[in-house]
């Protein structure tokens, strides 16, 4: 098996001035208000607009009954609207009571006819007579999940390389929270993000799976590396299959967006490049269906 490679150092690169001329020297303003409160006069326009918290007011709404119902058992998800119709409140009985009841951040339910939920969320939406607005998940960092791993046992994490469909990111959510994935790594820019359509698809898995987002894909699998982990790429040119290959305890299983596949800097990252065993000429998979798969040969064999 091909050994581990050193990181890199790599120094910062010094920023260029490109010719322009230095800014002149501000006067020093007045502190900032933590709160917000900038002190301006109300009659005044404002310099900025002021910042929009998430929730309601800029539509982050959870919709579906497994989404929702998996986000109010989750005490770490901050929720702050809760709309149900009446079918379903009936439907779910106890249940949707006891989960809103059992929570600390004094969350009440209203019924709603279910053309009062439709305008709330994206078109098409199936929200199944729920929708709950709430506060994005609080992800941990890199450093932070990979402290809490155990020592012993097959741990696997998962990276996507700008895997931006939230249907497809969804499910490879509920297929790692199936087979026990320790967490789903992607990058903050070209990926999807945490959103209604992505927790819908993920049914659940959203509130259970990590999903950690970081600056630069190629830096955190080096960091990986340097924790024990055997990075492996999945791609349809690898030169061996992934059910022959043997990478150890600790592996990161990298996968590439559809049609792209893995970017240069995301290969040469690779400790491995694997292929799974399919057959011509339907040889492709959707990314979703080669996370499942590939998650059963790691952790559920």
């Amino acid at each position: 098996m091909t050994p581990m490679r050193k990181p890199h150092k790599q120094g910062r690169k010094a920023a260029r001035k490109h010719g322009r001329k230095a800014a002149p020297d501000r006067p020093a303003g007045p502190k900032r208000d933590p709160s917000g409160d900038s002190g301006r006069d109300p009659g005044k326009a404002p310099g900025r607009p002021p910042r929009v918290r998430r929730g309601a007011e800029s539509g982050l709404w959870l919709y579906g009954q497994h989404a929702v119902l998996e986000a109010l058992a989750n005490p770490k998800r901050r929720c702050s609207r809760l709309l149900a119709t009446a079918e379903v409140r009936e439907k779910l009985g106890n249940r949707l009571s006891q989960l809103v009841e059992r929570r600390s951040d004094g969350l009440t339910l209203r019924l709603a006819a279910r053309d009062e939920l439709a305008p709330l969320l994206p078109p098409g939406a199936v929200h199944q007579g729920l929708a709950l607005a709430v506060e994005p998940l609080a992800q941990p960092s890199l450093a932070a999940l990979l402290t809490s791993l155990p020592n012993t046992g097959r741990q696997v994490v998962c990276a996507l390389d700008q895997v931006t469909d939230p249907q497809n990111v969804g499910a490879i959510l509920r297929s790692a929270a199936a087979f026990g994935v320790a967490g789903l790594l992607t990058t903050r820019r070209n990926a999807a993000p945490e959103s209604g359509a992505l927790a819908k698809a993920a049914s659940g898995a959203l509130e259970r799976v990590p999903y950690l987002q970081v600056g630069n894909l190629a830096q955190a699998l080096e960091s990986l590396k340097n924790e024990g982990f055997w990075v492996m790429g999945l791609a349809s040119e690898g030169s061996d299959s992934l059910p022959i290959s043997n990478p150890g305890d600790r592996v990161t299983l990298v996968l590439g967006a559809e049609g792209e596949g893995l970017r240069r800097l995301t290969r040469e990252r690779c400790d491995l490049l694997l292929r799974l065993p399919t057959r011509p000429p339907l040889d492709q998979l959707n990314v979703s269906n080669a996370a499942a798969i590939a998650f059963y040969e790691l952790l559920g064999r």
